[in-house]
């Protein structure tokens, strides 16, 4: 389960990304990313956001801490543009909550080196949930003191925009060819995916998506409850990661 914080202080909007996420202080006295339940995306890509983050710390990746945070909608007023007002307003009660990484750069890799190691163990993550965010165009990475942050998952897992065609994806190739890190992971890749492959247990993927709080599961079609909801995402990666996998040699292709 995510820790639980209340929003007590909506500091500034960080111009980033289609949801523009917010910055916002918690009760626990620390700053988060505030991704809004009420944002464009919809409520499938807060629970992209969780589950693809919960499992890649789970598997050693460096990915920040993921909390729920209570917005109460009052807190709109300090912000004086009426497009991120109307997104507050919208989204009262429970959103994500990324923890702010202060000093952190945006990744570039062109200035920065990357281990091989945990740059085939990222590029086999990103496969692995399809995340088709993650170009050197857009990386979604940062880097503090020198180290790797993995930031923004909520454009992964795909497949629950359309369930009833869900079970193709699980085969589908993973194009890497723009992938940020593409270049640095070499020979490492059958390494990580021998040493994550194993790492994904079912009760691994079962951790992960208990992480998703219930109130984005509610009311899914096809489904009897939040419960159902998260043994399907469960299955999906369970036979993706099931062998052979179809999608490896795209990745190996594109060292």
């Amino acid at each position: 389960m995510l820790r639980e914080v209340t929003a007590v202080r909506y500091a500034a909007p960080l111009r980033e990304g289609g949801s523009m996420p917010g910055l916002v202080a918690g009760d626990d006295h620390r700053l988060y990313a505030l991704k809004w339940s009420g944002a464009a995306q919809g409520r499938k890509a807060l629970v992209a956001e969780v589950l693809a983050g919960e499992l890649g710390r789970s598997l050693g990746l460096p990915v920040p801490e993921l909390v729920r945070i209570e917005l109460d909608p009052v807190l709109a007023r300090s912000e004086p543009e009426q497009q991120i007002q109307d997104q507050m307003r919208a989204s009262g009660g429970v959103n994500i909550g990324l923890a702010f990484v202060s000093g952190a750069l945006n990744f570039d890799p062109l200035c920065f080196e990357v281990p091989a190691g945990l740059a085939a163990r990222v590029l086999w993550f990103d496969a692995l949930i399809g995340n088709v965010d993650r170009s050197w165009r857009n990386p979604n990475l940062l880097v503090a003191d020198g180290e790797l942050v993995l930031i923004d998952h909520g454009a992964s897992l795909i497949f629950h925009h359309s369930w009833s065609g869900a079970a193709g994806w699980t085969r589908r190739p993973y194009d890497a060819g723009d992938h940020a890190l593409r270049r640095f992971a070499g020979p490492a890749l059958a390494a990580a995916d021998a040493e994550l492959a194993e790492r994904c247990t079912p009760e691994l993927l079962a951790a992960a998506a208990a992480a998703v709080p219930e109130e984005f599961l509610l009311d899914e079609p096809g489904f009897e409850g939040p419960d159902a909801v998260r043994a399907a995402y469960v299955d999906q990666l369970t036979a993706r990661l099931a062998g052979p996998r179809d999608w490896l040699p795209a990745l190996e292709g594109a060292r």
